[in-house]
C-alpha cells in the first residue's frame, strides 16, 4: 500500500453510470482524505444519490474504479459495503414500518444462539447499549417504526448506520427532517465519529451545515465533478455558481413589504385548540402576506396546519376567511371553493403525491369534478390546465404522462404546489416545502411563494430552516409548548430573536387578537 493511498479513505476514478437514456454519472472522480468530513453538493440529479447508491453496493456503476483505504474495491452488494466497513443513512428512510426499533438496528446482524436462534436477551442488551450511547436512551427498543414520528424516524436511520461502527459513514441529507435540536444532536455523533478516526461523506444541500461541520466540499454537476475545495476557501456565491451552473443574483427574492391590511384577513384563527397538541392559538394572515411560523420540532406546529387544513378535528376555537366564519372539518370542507385553503404537507411522498400516478393525475386529482361534463371527464381540458399550471412552477411537459416516482424531490415538491394553484387556494399552508430540495429549485418555490402573495394570496409559511423565514417574511410567529408565545415584525424578524422565543426564553409582542 502506497502512503500516499493510505492518505485517502476513498478515492473514486472516472465513475460512470447510465439509466436508459439517462447518463446519471459521467466519468466523476472524487477524492475523501483519511478521517475528514468530507461535503458532496449537487441539485437533485446531479448524480449524488447514484454514487451513494454505488459506494452502498445497492447500484453497480458501467466503468470507473473505486479505491477503499488504498486496496481496490469492488463492492458486489451491501454486505461487500459493510465488509470494508461502509454503512450509509439514506434520506428516503429504509427502516421497516412495521419492525420494531430493535428489529431494524439489529437487521440481519442480530445475535444468535446455535447459529440460527435470536438471542433474545443479548439483543436487548445489544440495543439498549447503543441507544445510550447515541443519546437515543429514552427510545423504546419495541416501538414500531410506524409509531415514530419523521425526526425520530431519520435519527434512527442514522443511528443504525452509526451503530455498525462504520470506518466510512454516508450521510445522505441527513438533516432534511431534522430539528433545530436533532442538528446538534446529530452534529455530537460527527464530532465522535470525527474523534476516533472515521470518514463522513455528508450529503446535503444546506451551506450552514457544511461549514459547521465539513472539512471539505465537493460539487457534482450533470455526472460530473466540478471541483473541490477546502470549506473555508470558497464563498457561498461560488458554491451556488458551481452547483447549478449559472451565476444566482440572489438566493432569496427582493425582501418582502408588509401587505396592506384594508380588507379582511385572508385566514384568522382566534382561540383554536386541539386538545394536548394546540392551545389557544390566534392569528390574523392577510391577503398578500407570507407569514412565518417557528419553532422547534414537537412544539405544536405540525398539528396547527393539520387542523386549519382540516386532518385533525380541532376541540375549540374559531376560523374565518374573507371575514366569513367557516367549519372546516376535513381536507375536503378546507378545498371548497369558499374557502380554498390548501396544504403541502411535510411529507411529499407519502402524504402529497401519488407517486404511481402521472403529474397529470395528480394535479388534477382535488379539482377532478371541474372537468367533468354530464358525468364524462373532459380528459382534454384537463390537459390543457394542467399543462399551463406545470410551465407556471417550471416542470417539464413530460410530467404529464410520466410517474412522479421519476422526478427528482424539487420537481415532485413543485408538481405538489401545482395542484392548489390549479384549485385557485387563497391560501396556502406550506409546510416545510423545501425540504431535501436542491438550491436551484429552492430558489423556484420562494419564487412562486412570492408570485401567489403577490397574485392576492396568503402563504402561512414554516420551515426547519430559520434563514428562509427571515428573508422571506416579513413578520413571524413562534410556537412553544403548543402556543403562540411571540409575535415579531419588521427589524425584529432576525434569526437570533425567532431562535430565542422558539426556546422559549423571553416574552413577545402579542399576537392580533391576544391582548
Amino acid at each position: 500500500m502506497k502512503p500516499a493511498e493510505d492518505a485517502h479513505a476513498l478515492v473514486i476514478h472516472e465513475l460512470s453510470k447510465r439509466f436508459g437514456a439517462t447518463l446519471a454519472l459521467d466519468g466523476a472522480s472524487v477524492t475523501i482524505r483519511r478521517g475528514e468530513i468530507h461535503a458532496l453538493l449537487g441539485e437533485n440529479g446531479a448524480g449524488k444519490s447514484t454514487l451513494v447508491r454505488i459506494l452502498s453496493g445497492l447500484t453497480r456503476p458501467d466503468a470507473g474504479t473505486i479505491s477503499v483505504f488504498g486496496e481496490r474495491a469492488r463492492l458486489a452488494g451491501p454486505r461487500a459495503a459493510r465488509a470494508l466497513g461502509i454503512s450509509t443513512a439514506f434520506q428516503e428512510i429504509t427502516l421497516a414500518p412495521d419492525l420494531t426499533v430493535q428489529d431494524n438496528l439489529l437487521l440481519d446482524e442480530a445475535p444468535r444462539r446455535l447459529g440460527f436462534v435470536l438471542d433474545r436477551r443479548r439483543a436487548r442488551r445489544w440495543t439498549e447499549a447503543a441507544l445510550a450511547r447515541l443519546d437515543l436512551a429514552s427510545v423504546d427498543p419495541q416501538r414500531e417504526i410506524r409509531d415514530c414520528p419523521l425526526p425520530l424516524r431519520q435519527k434512527l436511520e442514522i443511528a443504525r448506520a452509526i451503530a455498525r461502527e462504520p470506518r466510512i459513514l454516508l450521510l445522505d441529507e441527513p438533516t432534511s427532517a431534522l430539528s433545530v435540536q436533532d442538528v446538534e444532536w446529530l452534529g455530537r455523533r460527527i464530532a465522535e465519529l470525527r474523534a476516533r478516526g472515521a470518514t463522513v461523506l455528508f450529503i446535503t444541500h444546506r451551506m450552514l451545515e457544511v461549514r459547521r461541520f465539513c472539512d471539505r466540499l465537493s460539487v457534482l454537476r450533470n455526472g460530473c465533478q466540478v471541483g473541490t475545495f477546502a470549506v473555508d476557501e470558497i464563498s457561498q456565491d461560488e458554491v451556488v455558481r458551481l452547483v447549478i451552473g449559472r451565476s444566482l443574483a440572489a438566493t432569496f427574492p427582493p425582501a418582502p413589504q408588509p401587505p396592506q391590511r384594508r380588507s379582511p384577513p385572508a385566514l384568522e384563527v382566534r382561540g383554536l385548540t386541539v386538545r394536548g397538541r394546540v392551545e389557544g392559538v390566534t392569528f390574523s394572515l392577510w391577503p398578500g402576506e407570507i407569514l412565518g411560523v417557528a419553532g422547534l420540532q414537537g412544539m405544536g406546529q405540525s398539528e396547527l396546519f393539520h387542523a386549519l387544513f382540516g386532518v385533525v378535528p380541532a376541540d375549540s376555537g374559531a376560523i374565518a376567511v374573507d371575514g366569513w366564519p367557516v367549519i372546516i372539518a376535513s381536507p375536503r370542507d378546507a378545498i371548497e371553493v369558499r374557502i380554498g385553503i390548501s396544504l403541502v404537507p411535510e411529507e411529499r411522498k407519502t402524504e402529497a403525491l401519488a407517486l404511481n400516478l402521472s403529474g397529470l393525475e395528480n394535479v388534477s386529482l382535488p379539482t377532478l369534478d371541474r372537468f367533468a361534463r354530464l358525468g364524462w371527464l373532459d380528459s382534454e381540458t384537463e390537459r390543457r390546465a394542467v399543462d399551463r399550471v406545470l410551465a407556471r412552477v417550471q416542470v417539464h411537459p413530460r410530467a404529464l404522462y410520466r410517474p412522479c416516482a421519476s422526478f427528482s424531490g424539487g420537481n415532485q415538491q413543485k408538481i405538489a404546489i401545482a395542484k392548489w394553484l390549479l384549485a385557485e387556494s387563497r391560501v396556502l399552508l406550506l409546510f416545510d416545502p423545501t425540504r431535501g430540495v436542491d438550491v436551484g429549485a429552492k430558489h423556484e418555490i420562494y419564487l412562486l411563494m412570492r408570485e401567489f402573495a403577490d397574485a392576492g394570496g396568503a402563504v402561512l409559511f414554516y420551515s426547519t430552516d430559520v434563514l428562509e423565514i427571515v428573508n422571506l417574511c416579513s413578520r413571524v410567529i413562534t410556537i412553544y409548548n403548543r402556543r403562540i408565545n411571540a409575535e415579531l415584525a419588521g427589524e425584529t424578524v432576525r434569526e437570533e430573536e425567532i431562535m430565542r422565543f422558539a426556546l422559549g426564553q423571553g416574552s413577545g409582542a402579542a399576537p392580533e387578537g391576544t391582548a
